[in-house]
């Protein structure tokens, strides 16, 4: 195997042939990724045992299959209509990065416009579309004179429009009726808005055909020859009339292979379809630059993939002033960490006008814990407030109150609580899942997950019981007779944090340090907490929470609430079912990672990843300690100098 007609793929044909062995030629799919090159892992391949499908001097699997006897469209119609609506739809391309077109690119006076697509010089479709460099000068030329009343728009490559290569019609002279592009625009928003395009080999040709515009060609791609393209060049192994339909069959869905974004296995167009669609609504959350304002070197290289697919828009500050110099604007955004902004940074949003954005951890977060630099797989983002701060709403309090949640949202949470129970997922997943030593012991046994008492949803979030040894009297009053487990957190125990409870058995019956808060909740009747998320977790496997907070998941009558006068409380009047609690929290208000895959992805897919990781580390004995490698330390400190 070898990549194309590039020279590994040379070399792999000279090895077949001196050995009597098949050659196949790999290719990327024409649904490739969300950023072009190294920026995005290729989600589609072609596999070629013939040639390759830019290669027009020979024959490729794709060019046999459309010139054969049979019609490549037979019984694929649904799903090429189906595939075809949603691309046309959400407007993807091969790359699908770039922002749609700002009508202001385009002159307000045009009678007509055409479109002329400029391709990277040295490119093989080229030369192998038997084209060379004078075809882009007669195609401009063709353009002039065929359209005498129309204005030529000159679009760039993408790879040209970031400037890591260039075109052969970069340096175009002036005209007044050229148009140059160079700005990154996506192109099914810019062939809407043509009336003709003109092309040598590029794909943008075969996307113009399926949002219905009249294309000329120039050279010889593989969609050229076969009625459907106004071509100038003619092959004559390509002689059957196909529809785009037929064209897009063969190639789209009989020629190309596809990953599973979600599994990492074999999939289907469909699947990454859905996944190019959620990078672009994931992205277009919050749009414009992103400025990350007072995170430390190793907390923004963690997040920083999380935060943007691109790095461009993406810039981290010490502080407000740093960010001032950047020269903000109301299109920009403002990202700090946590409920309190950094100082400065509420004075310089209300001078801008830039949006500011709170920051926090997801709550199926990794396999270990942020306080050891463990990356995480999801964050939430909030232009509102925060979760864990029930003072103010946050953009997670608004969802649910107000969400109209759809069944299939519904039956996804459903799924996805299950998937959680079964798996025994919290937060971190750092513990053994064992039978605790206390299981079998008579009477109501109730849970007491301790908290980090300086976190932010401690003094936020709660008022009258503040302390983990205040919520363990608390819990023994209510329970003269119970069996009271205390769970000290995971930072008090592995990181030093504040809220170490020294005279704990004199109201907890046994302390639990050695199995994990999903094994103590699946052994309990009862969880009584303050704002942990061991409640949200304790409502997932159906046991009775009581809160002696705020936190994000009561007040929607699946706890029962010891506050009385709490501002969130009061305002949290809908009654939720268990599934509409789990579909705003874990599928609409976080945004999650993949890291081989760099890009968002689902809840679902993150936990499979955490399972398989969780796993791993389970069988080497690894999973307690989790230490830094010198790479990471490097990697930190490399990040760590921000402006």
């Amino acid at each position: 195997m070898g990549w194309g007609a590039k020279a590994s793929g040379r070399r792999a044909e000279a090895l077949a042939r001196a050995h009597g062995l098949q050659c196949l030629r790999l290719e990327d799919g024409f649904l490739r990724s969300y950023l072009p090159g190294q920026g995005s892992v290729g989600l589609s391949l072609v596999v070629d045992a013939q040639g390759i499908y830019y290669d027009a001097t020979r024959p490729s699997d794709l060019e046999s299959l459309l010139a054969s006897e049979g019609d490549p469209l037979a019984g694929m119609e649904a799903e090429v209509d189906r595939a075809v609506d949603l691309i046309r739809h959400h407007r993807l391309s091969k790359y699908n990065h770039a922002p749609d077109l700002d009508p202001r690119m385009l002159r307000t006076t045009d009678r007509a416009r055409v479109l002329v697509v400029d391709q990277t010089r040295g490119d093989l479709s080229v030369s192998l579309g038997l084209a060379d460099a004078d075809t882009f000068t007669t195609m401009v030329e063709a353009a002039l004179t065929e359209n005498p009343r129309a204005t030529i728009y000159i679009k760039t490559h993408p790879e040209v429009s970031d400037g890591t290569k260039r075109g052969y019609l970069s340096d175009w002279p002036e005209h007044p009726r050229v148009v140059m592009l160079r700005e990154p625009v996506n192109p099914i928003s810019l062939l809407e808005m043509m009336d003709r395009v003109y092309v040598v080999t590029s794909i943008l040709g075969f996307e113009a055909l399926l949002v219905g515009k009249s294309v000329t060609v120039l050279g010889m791609p593989w969609y050229a020859g076969w009625g459907v393209t106004d071509d100038r060049r003619r092959c004559a192994r390509r002689g059957r009339q196909r529809s785009v339909r037929a064209l897009f069959a063969a190639a789209y869905l009989r020629y190309t292979r596809y990953l599973d974004p979600e599994t990492h296995e074999r999939g289907s167009i469909f699947d990454v379809i859905q996944w190019l669609i959620r990078q672009k609504a994931v992205e277009s959350q919050v749009s414009g630059r992103k400025v990350v304002v007072g995170l430390r070197g190793w907390k923004a290289a963690n997040l920083s993939p999380l935060l943007s697919l691109r790095p461009g828009p993406l810039q981290c500050v010490k502080s407000a002033a740093r960010a001032e110099r950047l020269g903000l604007t109301a299109e920009d955004n403002v990202l700090f960490w946590g409920r309190d902004a950094p100082a400065g940074v509420d004075a310089l949003s209300q001078a801008t006008g830039a949006r500011c954005w709170h920051i926090e951890d997801g709550f199926i977060r990794s396999v270990g814990l942020g306080a050891h630099r463990v990356p995480p797989r999801s964050v939430v983002l909030d232009d509102l407030g925060i979760y864990f701060d029930p003072s103010r709403p946050s953009r997670l309090e608004q969802v649910l109150a107000t969400a109209a949640f759809t069944e299939e949202e519904l039956a996804r949470a459903c799924r996805v609580r299950a998937l959680i129970v079964e798996q025994g997922l919290t937060k971190y997943n750092l513990e053994p899942r064992v039978v605790p030593c206390w299981a079998s012991r008579p009477g109501p046994v109730v849970l007491v997950p301790g908290q980090v008492e300086d976190d932010a949803s401690i003094r936020y979030g709660t008022t009258a019981v503040r302390t983990n040894l205040g919520l363990l009297q608390a819990a023994r009053r209510a329970h003269p007779d119970g069996f009271i487990v205390y769970k000290p957190h995971p930072d008090v125990l592995h990181a030093r944090r504040r809220g170490r409870v020294d005279e704990a058995l004199q109201w907890a019956d046994v302390i639990e340090t050695r199995v994990s808060v999903v094994s103590c909740i699946e052994h309990a009747e009862v969880v009584h907490t303050l704002t942990s998320l061991a409640g949200f977790d304790a409502l997932l496997r159906g046991k009775v929470v009581v809160t002696y907070g705020e936190p994000f998941y009561a007040g929607w009558g699946l706890t029962q609430d010891r506050v009385v006068e709490g501002k969130g409380l009061h305002r949290r009047g809908r009654r939720l079912t268990l599934d509409e609690l789990v579909a705003g929290v874990l599928l609409r208000y976080p945004r999650y990672w993949d890291p081989v895959l760099k890009g968002y992805t689902t809840c679902e897919a993150v936990i499979r990843q955490v399972v398989a990781e969780r796993g791993a580390l389970e069988e080497t004995g690894r999973l307690l300690y989790r230490p830094r490698s010198r790479w990471l330390r490097l990697k930190y400190w490399l990040f760590g100098g921000l402006r």
